[in-house]
Formats: structure tokens, sequence, C-alpha cells
């Protein structure tokens, strides 16, 4: 188990705080700039925080308190990181056997046992046959892969991936993702995967944790993070697209900009009489073709296709407001759809997630309290 929480205010603010078990790919996720190398470099022991903890396997790898006191402070070598960066960081003089063989210089084996390691990593990623090449003379997804080999040969007691498949291309990727995965089953170790890519997370992520300006500001599931953020800020940098803002009141729900009321639970976290932000799940969205009691009515105002998924945008009439859907072809033309028909739209108010407004420009006003 891998348990980080770190705190500093300068050069650049961290607040983190997450958990990472034996077997688990945890995502981090965030704007550019946000802080997430910043946590992989700390936990490699490549940045030093002001204060916090961390530990790993019950080992405490770096711990200081709130006046700077040092009570452990291991080294990069000393802390069994595997570290993925996200440009490879091969060694242009050695060959793919070269690069892996690397981290096993300093080892109590043997130079057979160190080359019987090396080519065995090298087989796992499906590149043994090219031992022998240079860095040049290979793809990036196999530059990827002698990286991810050379990471793993000092058998690291977590594997730290930095974007590592953002500068390959998509067939490359999927490969990379499987090999990804086999990996996870046989090593048992924490893994932390930095990304921009919300998708990639979400396919490949246990967790996620979102970080904004290096204040971690939730960390769930992902389809507890996609369905229910913990506040505006998240379900913007997750990309939320149907958030809507109203006024929430013993569990009625207004709709800014709207006529309509819905009945949400009250859970009892939101004040009386409180504007609140709120998001719904495209499975609390049905299209009908005549009103009922709980419709609205909306009008198509724009429609794209995504092969068989076409995406629709709805006016709410009489409103400012618009909602996406995403819908099959089939059940577009079963609908008859186009642009400018007449539509009427129905909201699950049990799939409404109501959410606190808090201030954008100071994300340390999103943490709970």
């Amino acid at each position: 188990m891998l348990k980080v929480k770190i705190s500093q205010t300068t050069p650049n603010p961290l607040q983190i705080a997450l958990e990472c078990a034996p077997g688990e790919l945890h995502a981090l996720v965030g704007p550019s700039g946000s802080g997430k190398t910043s946590v992989l470099r700390t936990i490699a022991g490549l940045n030093k925080p002001a204060s916090g903890k961390i530990e790993c396997n019950s080992e405490v790898w770096f711990e200081s308190n709130d006046v700077g006191d040092k009570v452990q402070q291991l080294t990069p070598a000393e802390r069994s990181c595997g570290f993925l960066f996200q440009q490879y960081a091969l060694f242009p003089h050695l060959s793919a056997l070269g690069n892996v063989l690397i981290p096993l210089e300093n080892s109590h084996l043997n130079k057979s046992e160190r080359k019987a390691i090396s080519i065995d990593l090298l087989d796992r990623m499906g590149i043994a046959n090219l031992a022998e090449r240079m860095p040049n003379q290979l793809s990036g997804g196999q530059q990827q892969r002698v990286a991810l080999a050379r990471a793993l040969a000092r058998q690291p007691k977590i594997l730290l991936l930095d974007e590592p498949f953002s500068a390959i291309d998509a067939p490359t990727r999927q490969g990379l993702y499987k090999t990804l995965a086999e990996l996870r089953s046989d090593l048992n170790i924490p893994m932390l995967l930095v990304t921009h890519d919300l998708r990639e997370a979400d396919l490949l992520a246990d967790r996620i944790t979102v970080i904004d300006q290096g204040i971690s500001l939730q960390t769930a599931a992902p389809q507890v993070l996609f369905q229910k953020p913990r506040n505006s800020r998240v379900a913007e940098l997750v990309g939320i697209s149907n958030m809507f803002h109203g006024m929430f009141d013993a569990g009625s729900l207004s709709w800014d900009g709207c006529k309509q009321v819905f009945h949400v639970a009250d859970k009892g976290k939101i004040p009386p009489n409180a504007r609140v932000a709120w998001v719904i799940p495209q499975s609390g969205l049905s299209v009908h073709n005549k009103p009922n009691a709980a419709s609205v009515p909306a009008v198509v105002e724009k429609m794209s296709s995504l092969g068989q998924i076409a995406v629709i945008q709805l006016r709410i009439q009489d409103s400012e407001n618009t909602i996406e859907w995403e819908a099959s072809s089939a059940e577009v033309r079963r609908l008859n759809m186009n642009v400018g028909s007449q539509m009427h739209l129905e909201l699950d108010g049990k799939q409404i997630h109501i959410m606190p407004l808090r201030p954008i420009n100071d994300p340390r006003r999103f943490i709970d309290r």
C-alpha cells in the first residue's frame, strides 16, 4: 500500500492526499501545470515537499512535520520506484538491452544473470528480437516498451507512469494498454498514472484523483467521479457537459432560466435556500416525440454523429439553457429527429446530483473541511 500526504506552499503549492493499493492503478488527472508530475517526482524523491508523509508497504520514505523537521528522507535510489517518463529518456548510445541493464549494474547479480533478467523483461514486452537495436532504430511504441522494461528491471515496489502514452499513435497505445493490464495482475504493486486523457483514465484506472493548482480535489472510482463530482470545479475539470445552476431547498431544485422544479434527495449537506450547481448523467435523460407530465419542450439545435452514436444539443423552450443528449443512430431515426425538430425532454430527478458552488480561483476552498 502506498500512502501519500504532502504539503508545501513554495515554490509551487501542493496539498495532496491519496492512497494506492497493490494491484491498483490510480490515475491523476487535471489541467496542464496542475501539479500531477510534481506528485510523482515527490513520491520518487526527486522533489522534496515542506511537510507530510510518504509510506510504501509500511516503510516510511519521507516524513517531515509542519515546522520542517525531517524525521525520515530516503534517497531516490532507496525508494525503489519504477518511473516511466513521458519522453522515454532512453540512453541514445545504448541498445535496448543496454538500457534495461542499467538499473541492474550495481546489483548482487552476475553479468549473465543480469542479461537473462533483461532479456526476459524485453520478451514480456514483446520486443526481445529488438534487444540489440539502438533507440533511434525503434518506433515510439517500441521505445516506450524498452523504457517500461527498464523501469521494471529493479523489481520496484511501485510504478510511476508520467503520461506514457501521449506521444504514440492510437493503435500502439491500445497494445500498451493491454501490456499494462497484464502487468497489473502479474506484479501486484501500486501504480500511479498521470494522464490528461479522461477517456484513458476511465478505461484504465480503478480510482482517479482530480488535481487543480496543486490541490487534490476529489478521489473516486471513475463511475462515481463522472456521475457525482464533489463540486462544480471538479465537474468542469472532468468535462461534464450537462452542468447547470439553480436553488435547492428541502428537496426541491429549481433550474435557473426554466420553470421546471425537480424533487431531489436531500442528504442534509446543502443548507436551506442555497445556490447550487447540478449535473445529470446521460442515463437520466430521455427524449420523446410527445409531451408527458414530467417532460419539458425543447428544440433540436445541433446534431453530430460519432460512428453509431449521435450527440444532440437541445435548447429548452423559452430558455437559454441547452442540454446534450447522446443516442444511437437508430434512436434518432425512430424519433425522426432533425435540426429544428420539436422534442420533449424528460429528466430523472432521482439521477440529478447537486453540488455546492465554490469560487473557481481558489482551489483550497474546494476541499471539504
